[in-house]
């Protein structure tokens, strides 16, 4: 299964008016939660190479639940096959990717609010520390589907909210080491 993503930074609004517009169009959201994620990358890579065919780790915390994932981008950064399991202990975790290989990053927080759309799609509003304000949808087709079409229906969807929006193609960790590198 691929997970495929649309990512969008909200213009001229607040996580509430996004919340309000969204339920306008049947998207209710949760309540807001803290996720901290640490972001890995495998030997050899760094920031401005492409992540395509690259795996990536992430270890999310999120209150007292831990998960670790694996994605491997496709098409590009936002089509990615996808692995995600609950782990008991962060730190033993964190020990056990670096001994893999894999390289800390990036650290990400946020605050996230989720909802479902119709046609099973994920909807998230994220305020993300030294990044900004996020609207995220995403979607889990076959491995047969090409990426980009399914990105061009969530594309078309997150226009219909009526919403103030530019499309970012980049990854949380890649916009928020952006804006914590001095110029």
């Amino acid at each position: 299964m691929q997970e495929i993503e649309v990512k969008y930074r909200l213009l001229h609004t607040t996580a509430e008016g996004v919340a309000l517009s969204l339920a306008s169009h049947g998207v209710r959201l949760s309540a807001p939660v803290r996720q901290d994620d640490q972001a890995y990358a495998q030997p050899g890579w760094d920031y401005g190479q492409s992540k395509v065919g690259v795996a990536f780790a992430r270890l999310r915390t999120q209150g007292n639940r831990h998960l670790f994932t694996v994605k491997t981008p496709l098409a590009n950064e936002m089509a990615c096959l996808e692995h995600e399991t609950i782990v008991a202990d962060r730190e033993q975790m964190h020990q056990a990717v670096v001994q893999m290989g894999f390289q800390p990053t990036v650290r990400i927080v946020k605050t996230r609010r989720t909802g479902q759309a119709a046609d099973g799609i994920a909807v998230c509003v994220d305020e993300v520390e030294h990044a900004g304000l996020f609207l995220e949808l995403e979607t889990v087709t076959g491995a047969g589907e090409p990426g980009e079409a399914a990105q061009e229906r969530l594309d078309a969807f997150a226009r219909s909210f009526g919403l103030a929006l530019e499309r970012v193609t980049d990854t949380y960790d890649s916009l928020v080491r952006r804006a914590l590198t001095p110029a």
